[in-house]
């Protein structure tokens, strides 16, 4: 994985073609780069995070912030009644309590 100015880039690599092949994950733009070599690649990457913010600047347009901070989750019924239960067990509402299970698992 790459990362620059808050963006992550995954990078592949096409032995027939023998070129690395990359995309910015943090986005809903469709954002490519190439390279043959590791340097080229990494330049390749930063060069399309630059030119990406370049272009929404000379538009107006705010960039994609990377993430939020929030996303929904669905769960059945009775899982969000034993996490909610779980969560005031511990004196916890339970975005703070799934908050604190989510940072420990990674």
């Amino acid at each position: 994985m790459l990362n620059y100015k808050g963006y992550t880039g995954r990078v592949e690599y096409d032995g027939d073609a023998k070129i690395f092949h990359g995309e910015v994950l943090d986005l809903n733009d469709v954002i490519t780069f190439q390279g043959k070599s590791v340097d080229e690649i990494e330049r390749a990457f930063r060069e399309s995070i630059d030119d990406y913010l370049d272009f929404c600047k000379s538009r107006g347009e705010s960039p994609e912030k990377p993430f939020s901070g929030k996303f929904v989750l669905r769960v059945s019924p009775r899982l969000h009644r034993r996490l909610h239960l779980k969560a005031a067990e511990e004196g916890k509402s339970l975005n703070a309590w799934l908050v604190e299970q989510l940072e420990k698992s990674v």
